[in-house]
């Protein structure tokens, strides 16, 4: 499908009885295998010698900082975080992620400067400006001793916001030091919907940071929304749309809300009598992509929209747009490195994530010891469906002669199964398949992940715990 038959309505993306058939638990996939795969059965030793490895490499490296600290919690959160209003915490915290810089950096620079250009960094949290100035300075400070950016006009530096946790002053600071791109939760602006998830955010507060962002060259502006939380109706969140629409940023991602009070306590604390019904629910996901597409935005994918002259709509159009654990990104050839608690790098062909508690991460750099706990390698054929899966993802097409190019496989005989039940999905009006490949049709643009699944061979096994929140 090109960016040419992007649906502009919602009701090209919206069939009710299908939305009703398919709407099950799946993936994200923003990495595959899925994190749920990931084993203890490597850890830092085998880390070290990929980073190794790595230093010998040209391609462009990603790097991301997870910062847990969070003032307050917000119920429907279901990140890792630490929350705390004691802000000393911080500091040993920071003193520990300089270190892993160091270490990353002798691994990777054969104890130099790492001359491997990083053209990504994102900072995520929990919530990154809980850290003060001094603290964003040192590590940028650091980050840019050891590593090699990118120019500002071709590399790719976010941080996520919280403006209550930030003004005009901290967002000049933020470019100063190097960040051009800023993501913020917005979620809702209703004060009703704002008091039953314990997250009180004004509209000013809020363009106030936005305002701040556009006056000192930010580059590209995103806002999460959140659809399903208690107390919203399509009316309520029509309101907040249009105070966003009306600011035009340059990106929106419009999150569903997924109830899962066993897997993340916080949301216990939601009354859940307040959710909209699943009727009301599907209403306001109509609307407001309804209400994105007449402002000219362009629905990405799941559930992200871009303006047309967006660098995720121009990677989509070129066949260039990837998925990482930050979500879409333009930067597919970029090895990850993952620095600080729970984070997640991809490096040598396989995924390795830190230890998930302050305190194992404090114990395991103090002593000189990568804190990776748990990864995965993948082997040929989850290279493979990895790339067929990232390619349904971005592109809502596949070419099967360029996969066989790729893996050197006859498609149609390795994927065999798998095409009969995307037989069933075309029957359905989800997708278009004939013996040259696959295109996604509007109806199954929201139902991409159950697209994608048909690929995912754990799935298929039942060898990976099912812990997904439902598609839509």
């Amino acid at each position: 499908m090109t960016m040419h038959d992007a649906p502009t309505r919602a009701d090209e993306l919206f069939n009710l009885d299908l939305i009703h058939k398919y709407d099950k638990a799946g993936p994200r996939y923003t990495s595959y295998p899925t994190a749920p795969m990931f084993h203890t059965g490597v850890g830092p030793d085998d880390y070290a010698e990929s980073l190794a490895r790595a230093a010998g490499r040209d391609a462009p490296l990603s790097l991301y900082l997870h910062i847990p600290f969070c003032d307050t919690v917000c119920y429907y959160c279901g990140c890792n975080k630490v929350v705390t209003k004691q802000r000393q915490r911080a500091v040993p915290y920071v003193e520990h992620l300089l270190k892993e810089i160091g270490m990353l950096a002798d691994a990777v620079g054969d104890g130099r400067e790492v001359t491997r250009e990083i053209t990504q960094l994102h900072w995520g949290g929990g919530t990154p400006t809980f850290l003060n100035e001094e603290q964003v300075r040192a590590l940028m400070q650091a980050l840019r001793e050891r590593f090699t950016f990118a120019p500002d006009d071709a590399g790719e530096y976010g941080i996520e916001i919280d403006p209550r946790e930030c003004d005009a002053a901290a967002v000049a600071m933020l470019r100063e030091v190097g960040f051009n791109r800023m993501s913020m939760g917005v979620q809702d602006f209703d004060p009703d919907v704002q008091k039953a998830v314990n997250r009180i955010q004004s509209k000013e507060q809020t363009l106030e940071v936005l305002q701040a962002a556009r006056a000192h060259g930010f580059q590209s502006i995103n806002i999460d929304l959140m659809y399903g939380l208690p107390l919203q109706s399509v009316e309520s969140f029509e309101r907040t749309l249009d105070v966003i629409i009306d600011f035009s940023p340059d990106r929106i991602a419009l999150f569903n809300y997924a109830h899962l009070p066993h897997m993340f306590m916080p949301q216990r604390r939601i009354n859940e009598a307040d959710l909209p019904a699943p009727a009301e629910k599907l209403a306001i996901l109509k609307r407001s992509i309804d209400k994105l597409l007449d402002a000219g935005y362009v629905f990405i994918g799941m559930d992200h929209f871009a303006k047309p002259d967006d660098e995720l709509t121009i990677a989509q159009r070129e066949g260039k747009l990837y998925r990482n654990f930050q979500g879409y990104s333009t930067h597919a050839d970029a090895e990850l490195l993952g620095l600080g608690i729970t984070s997640i790098g991809y490096v040598d062909g396989a995924f390795w994530q830190n230890v998930k508690t302050l305190d194992d991460y404090y114990e395991a750099v103090d002593a000189g010891r990568f804190p990776v706990f748990r990864g995965y390698r993948l082997s040929d054929e989850d290279h493979l469906r990895r790339h067929v899966i990232m390619r349904l993802m971005c592109d809502f097409a596949l070419d099967f002669a360029d996969v066989e190019r790729r893996f050197g496989i006859d498609f149609a005989r390795h994927f065999a199964v798998e095409l009969d039940e995307l037989a069933d999905m075309a029957a359905d009006g989800l997708l278009r398949l004939d013996e040259g490949g696959l295109t996604v049709l509007p109806a199954g643009r929201l139902l991409i992940r159950n697209i994608a699944m048909v690929f995912d061979e754990y799935l298929r096994r039942r060898a990976q715990e099912v812990k997904f929140s439902k598609v839509i």
